[in-house]
């Protein structure tokens, strides 16, 4: 049980901190799962790390909570108003994911849960992001306030998210890179990004957590809570260390992160797989 719950508490940190950065949290739980197996069910495993990024959701809320509550007593009309602006965006970009997720769910586990997907997917948006930096190079962004972000251009930048359906892609990552490529500035894209996976990722742990049947052991409700808290906490640290970080940075040495870490996993299964 101890070894176990430290286990967890490995989970919860490596969710918290993928889940925020570009860099894929569903692939990294995967090829963590390769190396740190909860010895629990197969059922409990899958319902586990999708719930655990519940627990991610939440410092979401927490961080922007005052910008996301449209009955703020601070606020003014226009800024109530501007703030179920940012709420229709929202639902607006979570429809593709949504409708491509409920259609497809069963196949992408099947076909797509493997090292193999999550390697080739870190490295090509690796590159992806690589390149797309290089071409914004200099350039100003045509999408700096949340007003310039119309309800087109966020259903566009849901249609990225549906890319992140891919293990190995990063949800955060796809997003981030198509608002990028439409022209939105750093800052409201990853803003985006984190308000998207607030229905979406709400939803994935219902339908987890239905679909388990919230029936645990106690060792299992333990487990499940210890990595909740964990994620929560470093997810904190995540969001806040990016929205520093993207102020004066761009996101080209994440896409050298996700080289390096597809080339090497791809090594590691070469050799010893």
């Amino acid at each position: 049980m101890f070894i176990e719950i430290i286990k967890s508490i490995i989970l919860g940190i490596v969710q918290g901190i993928t889940e925020w950065l570009p860099i894929s949290s569903t692939g990294h739980m995967i090829l963590f799962d390769e190396f740190l197996v909860l010895n629990t069910s197969e059922a409990f495993k899958e319902m586990f790390f999708v719930v655990i990024q519940l627990a991610s959701i939440l410092a979401v809320i927490i961080i922007f909570f005052k910008k996301l509550n449209p009955f703020d007593g601070d606020k003014t009309e226009t800024q109530k108003k501007e703030t179920w602006h940012i709420w229709l965006k929202v639902v607006i970009g979570v429809i593709p994911a949504g409708v491509f997720g409920l259609l497809f769910e069963d196949m992408i586990n099947d076909v797509f849960y493997n090292w193999q997907t999550v390697s080739v997917a870190l490295i090509v948006y690796g590159i992806a992001f690589i390149v797309i930096e290089k071409m914004n190079e200099g350039k100003a962004p045509k999408i700096a306030t949340w007003e310039q972000l119309t309800y087109k251009v966020a259903l566009m930048i849901g249609f990225f998210q549906v890319l992140a359906l891919i293990p190995g892609t990063s949800r955060s990552g796809a997003t981030i890179v198509g608002a990028i490529l439409i022209g939105t500035a750093r800052p409201i894209a990853a803003e985006y990004s984190f308000f998207l996976s607030i229905p979406v990722m709400l939803g994935a742990s219902l339908l987890k957590l239905i679909g388990f049947g919230f029936s645990f052991t106690p060792a299992e409700l333990v487990i499940l809570l210890v990595g909740c808290l964990f994620s929560f906490v470093v997810s904190i640290f995540a969001i806040k260390f990016l929205m520093n970080y993207i102020r004066k940075n761009d996101f080209s040495s994440f896409g050298w992160y996700r080289i390096v870490i597809g080339l090497v996993v791809i090594g590691y299964f070469a050799v010893l797989g």
